[in-house]
């Protein structure tokens, strides 16, 4: 037989831990709203259209300051296609308090397969209206999942107006990343298309397909190799980098 003492003790502490968790719940909301509710500076924007934020979630409250920063009319969380009970916490937290004056939706994407994790993003970036103004925010979530996300952004480089981080030193300043693109010429683009088509393939098979000199070949693929967007190990293939510049 058991302990009915400790039984006891161990059902009070159960108890004690589930009202702590309520409690602190109901006081992050009550200061959220509050927090939502301040006069603050937001992000102008000269041209019309809605200002959308992407951005990668695991705890709520980057997601939230940014919000309150940028004032998006929507918001696109990227989610674990199997979350686990901090990140469904962290959406509902932020449906109950952004949610009520924002759009606030969800999408879920593979966790540590950065070029799936792009692929979908970009899928992300080219639905919304192109009058739309799209933000990023990569503070939250997982490492691989914020790369991935920030590779679709530099895959649609023109789609996006800012790239932001919250430092977790001071997660009331933000840090505004380098918009970068991959900048790919029609050739560029060409070998990498065919390359994608035909991994493994040699110089030979490469120049005849796209029509070009096999120098002007050489020194393109060179190019590419540079950017870390081709691998010639067993023949040429795309690197992972490689393949979002394709996206």
């Amino acid at each position: 037989m058991g302990n009915p003492y400790l039984n006891i003790s161990i059902n009070k502490y159960n108890y004690v831990s589930y009202c702590i968790k309520v409690y602190k719940r109901y006081i992050f909301i009550l200061f959220m709203e509050s927090y939502i509710n301040e006069e603050k500076p937001v992000i102008s924007i000269n041209n019309m259209g809605k200002k959308v934020l992407i951005a990668t979630l695991y705890s709520p409250e980057p997601v939230i300051l940014a919000a309150t920063r940028l004032g998006p009319d929507r918001i696109i969380l990227l989610i674990d296609k199997e979350p686990n009970k901090e990140q469904e916490n962290a959406v509902k937290l932020i449906q109950e308090s952004l949610g009520k004056v924002i759009d606030v939706k969800t999408s879920k994407t593979d966790v540590y397969n950065i070029v799936e994790v792009a692929r979908k993003a970009v899928e992300l970036i080219d639905m919304q209206p192109n009058e739309d103004h799209i933000f990023i925010n990569i503070t939250s979530g997982r490492k691989t999942k914020a790369i991935g996300l920030l590779f679709a952004a530099y895959a649609r480089h023109d789609r996006v107006s800012k790239i932001a981080y919250n430092p977790e030193e001071d997660k009331n300043s933000i840090v505004y990343l380098p918009r970068l693109s991959f900048k790919l010429t029609d050739t560029q683009k060409k070998i990498l298309e065919e390359i994608d088509k035909n991994p493994g393939a040699n110089m030979a098979d490469l120049s005849k397909k796209i029509e070009i000199s096999t120098a002007m070949l050489y020194r393109a693929i060179g190019e590419l190799e540079d950017m870390d967007l081709v691998s010639k190990e067993e023949g040429y293939k795309l690197t992972d980098a490689g393949r979002i510049a394709r996206l």
